[in-house]
């Protein structure tokens, strides 16, 4: 199915495999696997990887985003300190959030409810799931020799997405957790500017 279909199953699988939040290992599979097989471009193995992951995660921070929107005032209140923070760092998180193989969900479903900019956090995901996906990809084709028998013991890695109906349960439980944090004691230590009033 690889060989046949190519960067689509990349791009599936990588979009599959990361709705499944907290859990960013399923779709490296696929891509250690295309990489090993010198038909395949790894840049365009680590593109195609980039753009099914960063869809996916469009949709789980849309999902915090309409919970952010649909907040009480209390609630907003409470999350004013954190949404200060945010719109100041909110792009670097995302970036490095996506550049490194952590569970990137702990920073964009608060970036989400916090109602970050759509297209810097598109931007800055991108780029960053591209910086990682490549970066696996050229590191496999270069390194196969090392690499070769998690290749070879693997089982299909879609496989793994059916646990992925637990999702949005999940992000919903998330993201009523965020909300009731109150945020400037959480973050009124360490950036006080956060809970200064706004002149």
């Amino acid at each position: 199915m690889l060989q046949t279909y190519g960067y689509l199953v990349i791009l599936l699988a990588s979009f599959l495999g990361s709705l499944i939040i907290f859990v960013p290992v399923p779709y490296f599979l696929v891509i250690a696997a295309a990489s090993a097989d010198p038909v395949f471009d790894p840049t365009l193995i680590g593109i195609s990887s980039a753009l099914g992951a960063t869809a996916a995660k469009v949709i789980i921070f849309q999902v915090s985003y309409t919970g952010g929107k649909l907040m009480s005032s209390n609630t907003e209140k409470r999350m004013k300190p954190f949404m200060k923070l945010v719109s100041r760092y909110g792009g670097i998180a995302a970036f490095l959030a996506a550049a490194t193989p952590i569970p990137d969900d702990l920073i964009y479903i608060p970036l989400g409810l916090a109602r970050y900019s759509l297209p810097r956090f598109i931007l800055a995901t991108l780029l960053g799931k591209i910086l990682l996906t490549a970066a696996i990809s050229w590191g496999v084709r270069l390194s196969y020799d090392s690499v070769k028998f998690l290749i070879d013991g693997s089982t299909d890695p879609v496989g793994a997405v059916l646990i992925g109906s637990a999702f949005v349960a999940a992000i919903a439980v998330t993201v009523y957790a965020m909300m009731k944090l109150d945020w400037g004691k959480v973050l009124g230590r360490w950036f006080p500017w956060t809970v200064e009033p706004e002149s």
